[in-house]
């Protein structure tokens, strides 16, 4: 049998050379041939919700895809209904005011926006400042687009805040973005006013584009969600990702939205407008209707995901693991005990002998080698099966 590489007529470009395959879409295929092979395997490795969106969500998506004029092309910007929901929800949830004609662009994901914004921002050779452990599509886009990763610490002791410091010592005269995300994905570390004011003013003193990823903000959260928009000064220097996949149970209806003064998103429309097309207009009517749902319905979503939590912790503590107790988002972060060297090995061996699956912590950073996440995006008694699994003799 032939394989790819063996057909090809002409070389990869560079920048396929310069990252690998997403982790999780080499792994889930080794999953499902588990799977495939007869094996029950608990999958909580996977920020995938699996509850649905809202009822007067789905009731908009059927009555809006039968309208006759939903089935062409739509404007590049989205259509007006979904941008001013999208103000709405700002104001309503943040305290944020966004004009809805120049401030938002809704986007096909956030991990779309990522692409759109270094596109449009970075040249071969510029720096771009990335937290040791976050989501790897802030490397691996950066390193797409030929940019210099410059990898800022984050400080473990101090609830894993980035080392402002050891930031500006990496600096440049060519870094021109500093990628931050809080409720922070991986660790779960939550996000907070005086952390984005830091940020802020980092980001005027150094000259910086703030790019924040702001997915987590309503799941879990202990306090008011905070939008890094809200801080004084921050529409100068600042713009924001934000979107449904988390928040509304809607991953798979990729919907999101950049945030951010009216500049920044008259120049990434440059970019997009030439590379996709507006979306399918019955999901931004249903994304619209989403963004109404009442704060009760986020108050019912949440309490399943306490139950979670309460099982996934027992999970953890039957590894030996440590976790901090106040994180926020939709996993958890936690420490394998001294005993174990490697989380590869270590959840590659879960996954073969005890058929459960979680996420190893390198993944997100070489310095998440000791730890594994979490996720609370499976119902409680099959984290429970999990726990029993774990038990002598099982």
């Amino acid at each position: 049998m032939r394989t790819f590489a063996a057909i090809m007529i002409i070389p990869l470009a560079h920048r396929a050379n310069q990252t690998q395959e997403y982790y999780f879409s080499v792994k889930l295929a080794e999953v499902r041939q588990l799977m495939a092979a007869g094996h029950d395997i608990i999958n909580i490795g996977i920020g995938n919700p699996d509850m649905m969106p809202s009822n007067n969500t789905l009731d908009a998506l059927t009555a809006s895809v039968r309208q006759p004029s939903a089935h062409g092309y739509q404007p590049y910007k989205g259509t007006p209904g979904l941008r001013q929901a999208i103000a709405a929800f700002y104001r309503h949830t943040y305290g944020v005011t966004l004009n809805a004609d120049t401030d938002i662009l809704p986007l096909i994901g956030s991990k779309e926006g990522i692409t759109h914004l270094s596109m449009t921002f970075l040249n071969p050779g510029d720096g771009v400042l990335v937290p040791e452990l976050g989501y790897p599509a802030y490397r691996a886009v950066s390193q797409m687009v030929g940019a210099k990763v410059l990898e800022y610490p984050l400080m473990e002791y101090d609830g894993w805040q980035p080392d402002w410091s050891a930031m500006a010592d990496l600096l440049t005269d060519t870094t021109k973005i500093i990628w931050l995300n809080y409720p922070h994905m991986p660790t779960g570390a939550p996000a907070t006013r005086q952390l984005f004011e830091r940020a802020v003013r980092f980001a005027h003193n150094h000259r910086l584009l703030l790019c924040h990823d702001n997915p987590y903000s309503l799941i879990l959260n202990k306090k008011p969600p905070v939008s890094i928009l809200s801080i004084d000064g921050a529409k100068d220097v600042a713009v924001e990702l934000n979107s449904l996949s988390k928040s509304h149970n809607m991953a798979g209806w990729r919907v999101g939205w950049l945030a951010a003064a009216k500049p920044y998103i008259d120049a990434v429309l440059t970019i997009k407008s030439n590379i996709d097309s507006g979306q399918f207009r019955p999901l931004m009517d249903a994304a619209a209707e989403a963004l109404t749902n009442t704060d009760d319905w986020h108050l019912a979503r949440n309490a399943v995901y306490e139950g979670r939590l309460a099982a996934v912790h027992a999970l953890l503590d039957a590894l030996g693991c440590t976790y901090a107790p106040d994180q926020e988002g939709l996993f958890i972060w936690a420490k394998l005990p001294d005993s174990v060297p490697s989380a590869e090995d270590f959840v590659n061996t879960l996954l073969r002998e005890k058929h459960i699956f979680i996420a190893p912590g390198f993944i997100f950073g070489p310095k998440g080698n000791r730890y594994v996440r979490v996720s609370l995006c499976v119902e409680e008694e099959r984290i429970e099966e999990a726990v029993k699994r774990l038990e002598p003799g099982f």
